[in-house]
């Protein structure tokens, strides 16, 4: 298994940003139910004007998350460039037989989220000194969660057909967005509990006094053809599925009968968010949000 993903700084702490930016990048291997084995860093920094300490400080945060997956550092490519960057390219490995797709989802399925949304919405009104530190802190903290866990927990279950059929990570295109593409890849549609989506401490409150993305608006213009949204469902709950995330969970399709084996693997692999969020059912691909 091959991938890669880089961003600009999404928070001032550079030791932080590295530790969120390694995650982020290990989470589509993880996302298949994969074991990364070896990373390379990609790293842009504006060398001549900016502390060298800072560039250090990022490559440190990677750094622990990378011996934290288990994963070997094997080098890596620097660029002198004007805005900072960091991420990773990551080579890991999984079992061909069992390899959790976005594409295998069944009717009949339920849908498992392994962290609260709303991270765009806190580190947008960060930059505007608009959240406390405690808020902000929470959020950094499940964004620099790697989704190991939640991967063993698949395995533990079964990646097969009777066991977890589809999972996907949640990034930038939201909890929605993504789950419109595994929508149309398993040829299924997507019903959504909303009451039941977790949230980071204080994102709806956020949300509703107006510290949303563009992110945000570009992904529900995206699904606007592609979702039904229940006259119940509040402005700021579909917000924060619309959110764009950096280093989100993992949402996991699995057969019903092992739904209580999934959850308790979470539960054992120390997993804090373990929230059923839906199902699966046959039409249109697509998502209906209630």
């Amino acid at each position: 298994m091959q991938t890669l993903d880089f961003f600009t700084p999404i928070v001032d702490d550079p030791y932080l940003y590295g530790q969120i930016a390694a995650a982020n990048s290990l989470s589509d291997i993880y996302a298949m139910g994969g074991r990364p084995i070896t990373v390379m860093n990609i790293v842009c920094f504006p060398i001549s004007s900016r502390d060298v300490n800072e560039l250090a400080a990022i490559l440190r945060g990677g750094a622990d998350k990378i011996a934290e997956s288990g994963a070997a550092l094997a080098g890596g490519h620097s660029v002198d460039d004007p805005e900072p960057k960091y991420g990773l390219s990551v080579t890991g490995l999984i079992d061909p037989k069992h390899i959790a797709t976005n594409a295998g989802a069944k009717p009949g399925d339920v849908l498992v989220l392994t962290k609260p949304l709303g991270t765009g919405i806190v580190t947008t009104a960060a930059k505007f000194d608009g959240c406390d530190a405690q808020t902000l802190a929470v959020a950094c903290a499940s964004m620099a969660t790697l989704n190991a866990g939640a991967s063993r927990a698949m395995n533990h279950v079964g990646i097969d057909e009777g066991g977890v059929h589809a999972a996907t990570d949640i990034t930038g295109f939201g909890l929605l967005g993504h789950l419109y593409h595994l929508a149309k890849a398993s040829g299924v549609r997507v019903r959504i509990d909303s009451a039941a989506i977790p949230a980071l401490p204080g994102a709806e409150a956020l949300a509703k006094a107006g510290y949303l993305t563009r992110g945000e608006h570009d992904n529900q213009e995206y699904l606007r053809d592609h979702m039904t949204v229940d006259e119940r469902v509040s402005p700021e709950q579909l917000s924060l599925m619309l959110d764009p995330q950096t280093s989100g969970g993992l949402a996991i399709c699995v057969f019903p009968q092992k739904l209580p084996q999934l959850l308790e693997a979470l539960s054992q692999e120390g997993v804090e968010t373990r929230a059923v969020i839906g199902n699966i059912v046959s039409g249109t691909p697509g998502i209906d949000i209630r």
